[in-house]
C-alpha cells in the first residue's frame, strides 16, 4: 500500500515556485503579502484540502490553541452536558478540544496529564478521579501549563475550581422532602473518598438538624459506584427494614432512577409512601414513570465558565487570581416527591 500524499506547506511552495515563508505568510494575511499572491495560495491551498499541522504549528509559535480535558467517567449523563458546554465555548474562542478519560484511575488520570504536556496543549481542564490523594502529578503539570479544575475539585491544588454549591443543593432536596411531609430519610451516597458526595451529605446532614430529625445510620447508604442496579440494590436494603423511610434522596440520578424502579415493583406508592429526589437532572430524570425531581446541575454553563478562565489565564498567565467560583442551582419537582392533585384530595 502507497503513502498517503499528505500536503505540507514544502509542497504547496514547491508546486507555486514559492518560498516556504511565503506560502505561510499568505496564509496567515501577513501584511507583507501582496494580494494577488494571498488569493493564489489560498486558492490553491483549497484545491489541494490543505490542513495545518496544528502542533507544528504550536511547536513554532509555543501556541497552539488547543485544550486538554480530562474527564474521570464520559458515559455518566452529566458529563455530556459538561462537555457541550466546553467545546462550543471552547470554539466560540477559536480553540479546539482533545477529551480524555481517565476512568476514575489515579494513574490514568497522571499519564493523561503527561499526555497533555507532549501533545503541547495551551492548557487543561480536569476532573479529579473519585479517590485523588496525591496531587504531585498536577502540581508538576502546573508549573509547564495553566489548569482549570472542575466538578471535581481539591483544596490541595492551588488553581481557579468551578463547581455547584453541592451543600447547599442537597440542602434544599432534603428540606424540600421535610417540606412535603416526610420525616424519616434515607441517602444513597458514594462512599466517604468522594469529595462531592461528602458535600452532599453534609447538605442532608443540616437539612435534618435544621429540622430537628432524628439522624439514623440505618438509613444512610454508601456505594463505591452508584449506578440505576446499585440504587434498586440500596433501596431493597431499605424496604427491609422494619422501620422503612418515607423518603429517598440519591446523590446522582442514575440511583433515584434505581430506586423508582425498585419501588414500583414492591408497589410502593410514590411519593405517597415513599417520595425519591436525585441529583444532576439528566435526562433521565424527566423519562422515568413518575418523573423524578431533581437537583438542576448546569453542566453547559460549568463547561462555558471554565473555557472562559482557562483561557483567561492562558493570555494572562503572569497576572492570575486563583479563586474558586460556585454555579448556583435549584430543584427540580417533579411527581417523584410531590403530586399536587393528590397532594390536594
Amino acid at each position: 500500500m502507497s503513502k498517503k500524499n499528505i500536503i505540507t506547506l514544502k509542497k504547496i511552495a514547491s508546486d507555486l515556485e514559492l518560498s516556504i515563508s511565503t506560502v505561510s505568510r499568505a496564509l496567515n494575511n501577513h501584511s507583507d503579502i501582496s494580494d494577488e499572491t494571498k488569493e493564489l495560495v489560498k486558492a490553491y491551498a483549497a484545491k489541494v484540502k490543505y490542513a495545518p499541522n496544528l502542533f507544528a504549528k504550536g511547536f513554532r509559535s509555543h501556541k497552539t490553541n488547543i485544550i486538554g480535558v480530562i474527564i474521570p467517567n464520559i458515559e455518566h449523563p452529566f458529563t455530556a452536558t459538561l462537555l457541550r458546554g466546553i467545546i462550543s465555548s471552547a470554539e466560540l474562542n477559536g480553540y479546539k478540544v482533545i477529551i480524555c478519560e481517565s476512568f476514575n484511575s489515579d494513574q490514568k488520570q497522571a499519564e493523561l496529564l503527561e499526555t497533555m504536556i507532549q501533545f503541547g496543549v495551551d492548557g487543561v481542564l480536569l476532573s479529579l478521579t473519585k479517590k485523588t490523594k496525591n496531587v504531585d502529578e498536577i502540581l508538576e503539570m502546573m508549573k509547564h501549563i495553566p489548569l482549570i479544575l472542575f466538578d471535581r475539585i481539591s483544596n490541595k491544588v492551588p488553581c481557579t475550581q468551578i463547581i455547584i454549591d453541592d451543600e447547599d443543593a442537597a440542602f434544599q432536596a432534603v428540606e424540600h422532602l421535610i417540606n412535603t411531609g416526610k420525616k424519616r430519610i434515607a441517602i444513597i451516597k458514594e462512599t466517604d473518598s468522594s469529595n462531592v458526595s461528602e458535600r452532599r451529605f453534609q447538605g442532608y446532614l443540616r437539612a435534618l438538624r435544621k429540622h430537628k430529625i432524628e439522624i439514623d445510620e440505618s438509613i444512610i447508604l454508601s456505594s463505591e459506584d452508584l449506578s440505576i442496579e446499585e440504587g434498586k440494590r440500596q433501596t431493597t436494603i431499605l424496604l427491609s427494614l422494619q422501620n422503612k423511610p418515607d423518603g429517598i434522596f440519591t446523590i446522582i440520578d442514575e440511583a433515584g432512577i434505581g430506586a423508582i424502579k425498585e419501588l414500583k415493583k414492591n408497589k410502593i406508592k410514590i411519593p405517597e409512601e415513599i417520595a425519591v429526589v436525585g441529583f444532576s437532572n439528566t435526562i433521565l430524570a424527566s423519562i422515568i414513570k413518575p418523573k423524578l425531581s431533581s437537583i438542576d446541575q448546569p453542566g453547559n454553563r460549568i463547561g462555558e465558565i471554565a473555557v472562559k478562565y482557562l483561557i483567561d489565564e492562558i493570555n494572562n498567565e503572569n497576572t492570575v487570581n486563583h479563586k474558586t467560583i460556585e454555579i448556583k442551582t435549584n430543584l427540580i419537582v417533579r411527581k417523584s416527591s410531590f403530586n399536587p392533585l393528590k397532594n390536594s384530595k
